[in-house]
């Protein structure tokens, strides 16, 4: 399995068209998981990752 090289500090200061798909599937998954404890800046980064995932999918 391919290892994060970008941390999450680094990646929320780009765009999430800029991120790895392997990126974008790690942090949707570990943001699902902490979904009952996140706030609203985090539930809107979540949604902002499941989008771009759609928008990539042929």
């Amino acid at each position: 399995m391919e290892q994060i090289k970008r941390d999450f500090t680094e990646l929320s200061m780009m765009s999430k068209t800029e991120w790895s798909e392997h990126e974008l599937v790690y942090f949707q998954h570990a943001l699902s998981q902490l979904l009952p404890y996140i706030n609203p800046e985090g539930l809107t980064i979540l949604h902002e990752i499941n989008k771009e995932m759609y928008q990539r999918e042929p």
